[in-house]
């Protein structure tokens, strides 16, 4: 199916941007495209413009500020997945673009729009979550800075104004580990997920101080669970303390039964899920 005719601009500036999304309230911003196209072509979504950031320079870079990382908004998932920065200070973020869609969505498609695309499924929502990340908006009022576990609000819903832009992701540096693992609606861990899993953890001198976990696929958005950080803290992170605290693993989320599993099924693997992404994070 094709989309219903639509305006299209590509903005030279951020502040050009901006400006055509404030004036139009039927435009919508576009980065790769993976996300924003299929819904056009199906009719789920007509936009009366397109503005297409591709060509604004700066947003394509990772790079290293000192105390955190800052992916822009034109990099690709492949590049997250690759990137060195990435993989040491964000070992979570950078599994989830490894697993994110097929090989052409991660050369086209970017971090920052699968995030402002909000899935309930996706991969990197949770990963930024779980790494207690801060998303950065750019809107006609300047930069909105927006706490990762409060910027996802609903299905297909985040904290962004329709005349905002998700400009970059910072990802504070420290410690000890982060993973994410999943389950893909095809069985193996391509596609979205059924149900997956970030984690990330503290343990300076033996003892956990501090964990984060969060949650993509089992409910109505990726969300932080906290109970299963605070069960953690003070423990050693045995197998023993992982399981229990991977019990908690839905506390707090409204549970989404699907084409793919029900409640119960959604639960157990969001336990299973939480417990892999926290062993692979204490081993790292």
């Amino acid at each position: 199916m094709y989309p219903r005719k639509f305006d299209y601009t590509a903005p030279q500036t951020i502040a050009d941007a901006v400006a055509v999304l404030a004036a139009d309230e039927g435009a919508k911003v576009m980065a790769g495209g993976m996300s924003l196209l299929p819904l056009m072509k199906m009719r789920l979504l007509s936009p009366a413009t397109i503005v297409d950031i591709g060509r604004i320079d700066g947003l394509d870079r990772i790079e290293d500020r000192g105390d955190h990382i800052a992916i822009g908004a034109l990099v690709r998932h492949a590049e997250t997945a690759a990137s060195d920065l990435v993989r040491v200070h964000a070992p979570a973020l950078a599994q989830a673009a490894s697993l994110t869609g097929d090989v052409q969505v991660r050369n086209k498609g970017t971090t920052c729009g699968s995030l402002a695309h909000a899935d309930i499924a996706a991969d990197q929502t949770a990963a930024v979550i779980a790494l207690g990340a801060t998303m950065v908006a750019n809107g006609p009022g300047g930069t909105r800075e927006i706490a990762a576990a409060d910027f996802f609000v609903d299905t297909l819903t985040s904290a962004l104004a329709p005349d905002e832009i998700l400009t970059e992701v910072r990802i504070p540096k420290g410690g000890s580990g982060s993973a994410y693992d999943k389950l893909g609606r095809r069985g193996g861990r391509s596609d979205y997920a059924v149900a997956g899993a970030a984690a990330w953890v503290d343990k300076p001198n033996g003892t956990i101080t501090a964990a984060r976990v969060a949650v993509t696929g089992i409910g109505t958005k990726p969300m932080l669970v906290d109970a299963v950080g605070a069960a953690l803290v003070g423990t050693d992170g045995s197998p023993e303390a992982i399981a229990a605290a991977a019990e908690h693993a839905t506390e707090g989320v409204t549970l989404l039964e699907d084409l793919y599993g029900s409640e119960e099924y959604k639960a157990h693997l969001a336990k299973v899920y939480a417990a892999r992404a926290l062993t692979a994070a204490l081993g790292d």
